[in-house]
């Protein structure tokens, strides 16, 4: 395995030899170094990425969703080797990190097909001796930066997408967590992607970002991130109109009605709002809990989140792993302390467990969360479960929808009538009903207002890489 930059086919240090420490978030030990380059290294990988283009785009969508599928049968055969890579760097369980790598392999498997059914389609003009086509094609080279806490996910949902339209790739991960990235990387090259047509840089953010917005090469640029960080790419954008894609996270609710049952309502709720530690665009954070449910919701909730073992994710009875940074946990410290001063009930957790070292925190149950408290209408991104009443469904819905964010929501109820007014309702990109994990591979993905444009997954992420081009043509 190299853990090293890609460009052209080559596995590369920086050119300013420059390295970063990569650090285990469970045990503050170093895992590797690996190349951190700047605005050089990024003008070389779109070098690449041009040079390779035109090849890229003249194969058929049969050959390339042929190099799209032996990846993902790599990726699924290695499992083993992978998972362990990803819970080093981010800290995720190795069940979870597992998991993630088979969603990889989904993603990939899904775009070999979709990409044969960019079918355009032949318009009825209105004059005889006219005929009118519109044909979808690649935009071209397409620029990839991502966070940390889905390492290989967040890249394969949009490599897999714009390499089966026929672009070509420039990604940067989150220099947090480069190594899952560079690890999808040498299973793509393995399965023989060729050279670069997948290029793979890491370092310097702001050098990097402004080298990829300056370069008209690049065509569209996707992020997965922070709104802060989104702002700053838009502006960089706007200087050449170039097209972007943005999912900038979440602050989920959970409408949780009384004809639910109580205990599968807690159980699905806490897995969901636990998962990588509640480092999730779509993690379920603010629960509103119809009245008279809400001390039987309590009950359950707390008694599903002490099952939960805090502990390095290598181990195989841990479900929580720590937080991806010292940064991570400060932030959801700040959240639980703001929350208890305005008079929120702490339910359960609050601390940090017993661990000398790692960036632990537990998972944590607060009660009585009103809209002026932080972890009330923003993204904590952290083990924080924030659990309010409502008494009418017009007022759940007022409640959910007091965010800026627009991401993802949710709805437990057995009432088809409550399900339908309130997914209708709800004023969020993505909805689960009765569903606590809604995202898959032929599904789009993406929200609403601050939670950024754009969709990725299902046949709307094939088409975010391609534009469509109008024939018109003139018979004698």
């Amino acid at each position: 395995m190299q853990y090293k930059m890609l460009i052209d086919g080559e596995w590369r240090d920086s050119l300013s030899g420059k390295g970063w420490q990569v650090v285990n978030p469970a045990t503050e030990a170093l895992v590797a170094t690996v190349p951190f380059g700047g605005a050089a290294d990024t003008t070389a990988a779109i070098d690449a990425a041009w040079r390779a283009l035109p090849g890229w785009q003249g194969m058929t969508a049969y050959e390339r969703g042929g190099i799209l599928r032996d990846t993902a049968d790599a990726l699924r055969s290695r499992l083993d080797e992978l998972a362990p890579i990803m819970t080093a760097e981010c800290g995720k369980p190795l069940a979870e990190a597992r998991g993630e790598w088979g969603a990889c392999a989904d993603l990939f498997d899904w775009y070999a097909e979709e990409g044969k059914r960019a079918y355009g389609r032949t318009i009825p003009a209105r004059k005889a001796e006219k005929r009118l086509l519109s044909l979808p094609q690649p935009l071209g080279v397409v620029a990839t930066i991502t966070a940390w806490n889905f390492p290989a996910y967040l890249l394969a949902r949009k490599w897999a997408g714009a390499l089966a339209a026929g672009c070509t790739i420039v990604g940067r991960p989150s220099e947090l967590t480069p190594m899952s990235a560079m690890a999808l990387a040498n299973v793509m090259v393995e399965a023989g992607m060729p050279p670069g047509v997948v290029n793979l840089v890491n370092g310097e953010p702001q050098a990097m970002g402004a080298t990829l917005l300056a370069d008209a090469r690049v065509r569209k640029l996707s992020f997965t991130g922070s709104q802060r960080v989104g702002q700053i790419l838009m502006r960089g954008a706007a200087a050449g109109i170039k097209k972007l894609g943005m999912e900038l996270g979440g602050s989920a609710p959970v409408l949780v009605f009384a004809d639910s049952d109580m205990q599968w309502a807690a159980q699905q709720g806490a897995l969901a709002k636990f998962r990588n530690n509640g480092q999730v665009c779509i993690s379920p954070t603010r629960f509103y809990v119809e009245q008279p449910a809400l001390e039987d919701f309590l009950v359950a909730v707390k008694a599903e989140t002490e099952k939960l073992v805090v502990g390095d994710g290598m181990q195989p009875d841990v479900t929580n792993g720590p937080m991806v940074s010292a940064a991570g946990r400060n932030k959801v410290e700040q959240f639980v302390a703001d929350a208890l001063d305005k008079q929120a009930a702490l339910v359960c957790g609050g601390a940090r467990p017993a661990q000398e070292r790692g960036y632990f925190y537990q998972p944590t149950v607060l009660t009585d969360v009103t809209s002026d408290m932080q972890i009330g209408c923003d993204e904590v991104f952290g083990p924080v479960m924030a659990v309010s009443a409502f008494t009418t469904l017009d007022e759940a819905l007022q409640l959910a929808n007091a965010t800026p964010y627009g991401l993802a929501g949710y709805v437990m109820t057995r009432d088809l009538s409550t399900a339908t007014r309130v997914y209708e309702g709800l004023d969020f990109g993505i909805i689960g009903v009765n569903d606590m994990v809604p995202a898959t591979a032929e599904a789009p993905f993406g929200g609403s207002k601050t939670s950024g444009f754009g969709r990725e997954g299902g046949q709307e992420g094939l088409y975010e890489y391609m534009e469509q081009k109008f024939v018109s043509i003139g018979l004698d």
